[in-house]
């Protein structure tokens, strides 16, 4: 049975497995956590929803694991003109493989390094590991 609060976008605390984001971690060695909460922020220096990363200036080597609702695509957005400000850096983006998105073939593709990740992730939330999310994802990095 699948569990339709994965479906949803209300809520925008899914936290990103920590395995996956040790690994990362590891060879991008991020400054900033650009979409996270106090209860699941990766790293010392991260950003809330109240903080609002929109409108941020991002530093360093950032990670993204943006609000997967109708928003989404204003963060990839900002992710990409802040790479473009400071391409010198890494961003990294753990989002859905939605490879049909106008936001995806104008601020990923030929734009970017993808990974589509291998079977559907088990996201996080309150620490506790959910259903497989009904979704592909895809790791996007800019600054190859």
């Amino acid at each position: 049975m699948v569990n339709k609060v994965l479906f949803s976008s209300k809520n925008m605390s899914w936290e990103t497995p920590e395995d996956l984001f040790i690994e990362l971690n590891k060879k991008f060695k991020f400054d900033l956590d650009a979409c996270a909460s106090v209860e699941n922020h990766k790293l010392e220096k991260y950003f809330t929803e109240r903080d609002d990363a929109l409108i941020q200036k991002w530093d360093g080597n950032v990670f993204m694991n943006p609000p997967y609702g109708r928003s989404i695509n204003k963060f990839i957005e900002k992710a990409y003109k802040e790479h473009l400000r400071d391409p010198n850096r890494f961003i990294v983006m753990l989002i859905p493989s939605r490879t049909d998105t106008t936001y995806w073939h104008e601020f990923i593709q030929n734009k970017s390094i993808v990974k589509f990740l291998k079977g559907r992730l088990k996201f996080e939330l309150n620490g506790k590991a959910m259903d497989a999310a009904p979704f592909p994802s895809a790791i996007v990095v800019y600054g190859f």
